[in-house]
């Protein structure tokens, strides 16, 4: 079992809790910005394939407190990084540090690093690394004094649902115009409109919503490629979350008054498999209509 880290964007961490709750997920400890709770290798693969509003997936792999690189080094050398990286694995670290003594970022990725490589030396008796293997990326986050160490297990963020080529101007990140729609409570009973809808991410993360389309069951994540985790449970999550579209009929509508970016929404549309469920007409604001009973604009 894994201590599994789901971040998500501030302000939204009710909805990414509930869409865990919704999976099956109970005792979560939901901070500001990440939810955080006990799992396997399987959950890490429903997590990154089914979230909708996540940012990433992370392995927490240690957490203790350090003022000083020596507390730090020897905190990061006690965990069983063996466990997770063979001996070809190719170690990236990324670090923050807020109101912390050890305040250098760049001195703390050296010292992880370090300590890390050493006790990799003490697991596969050896003195040198190749590094040419499988990557993990190795998190070094410091908030007052307190250190956490987590690997990604996502590699491009979960925004990436592999569907949009062009993001256009100023583009909404496709987890928050889910965010925005699971917000409204939007079913598919009634109309959705996008009057201003750009490349077309909030009809497009409606559909997929509505058909109940996992996102990220197209798109491959950094995890699949590491020996210690099993190929099987990817392939089972994602013919699991194949077999839960369901056949539900609605249409949604996206409009803009600039027919460029409507080409670029209706293949982004498409590349997302929701085409036959989107409208995108192009209409000035003024001109837009709902001809039926009730609906509501997300935009």
């Amino acid at each position: 079992m894994y201590k599994i880290i789901v971040t998500t964007t501030f302000g939204i961490e009710a909805i990414t809790s509930k869409e865990l709750k919704n999976l099956g997920y109970e005792d979560l400890k939901v901070e500001n910005g990440k939810i955080t709770f006990e799992g396997d290798e399987m959950d890490v693969a429903i997590c990154n394939i089914h979230l909708r509003t996540a940012e990433r997936v992370f392995l927490e792999m240690a957490e203790f407190e350090a003022k000083s690189f020596e507390e730090l080094f020897q905190g990061t050398k006690k965990v069983d990084w063996g466990r997770l990286i063979p001996i070809d694995g190719k170690m990236h670290i990324i670090g923050k540090s807020v109101k912390s003594t050890l305040h250098s970022v760049p001195d703390c990725q050296g010292i992880v690093k370090k300590a890390v490589v050493e006790k990799m030396k003490e697991k596969y008796h050896t003195d040198w690394f190749s590094e040419d293997g499988p990557v993990y990326k190795i998190e070094v986050g410091i908030l007052k004094d307190k250190v956490t160490l987590a690997v990604d297990t996502s590699g491009v963020g979960l925004h990436k649902r592999g569907y949009r080529e062009n993001a256009g101007v100023a583009p909404l990140k496709e987890t928050l115009a889910a965010a925005l729609v699971l917000i409204a409570k939007f079913n598919g009973d009634e109309l959705l409109i996008d009057p201003f809808c750009g490349s077309g991410t909030i009809p497009i993360e409606a559909a997929l919503i509505d058909k109940n389309i996992a996102p990220g069951v197209n798109r491959n994540f950094v995890s699949e490629t590491w020996p210690t985790f099993d190929k099987e449970i990817w392939d089972q999550v994602r013919e699991g979350a194949r077999r839960s579209v369901n056949k539900k009929e609605f249409v949604i509508q996206g409009s803009d008054i600039d027919g460029r970016v409507l080409r670029t929404a209706m293949n982004n549309a498409k590349k997302a498999g929701v085409e036959q469920y989107v409208n995108f007409p192009r209409l000035d604001m003024k001109d837009v209509r709902n001809r039926k009973k009730g609906g509501m604009i997300i935009t």
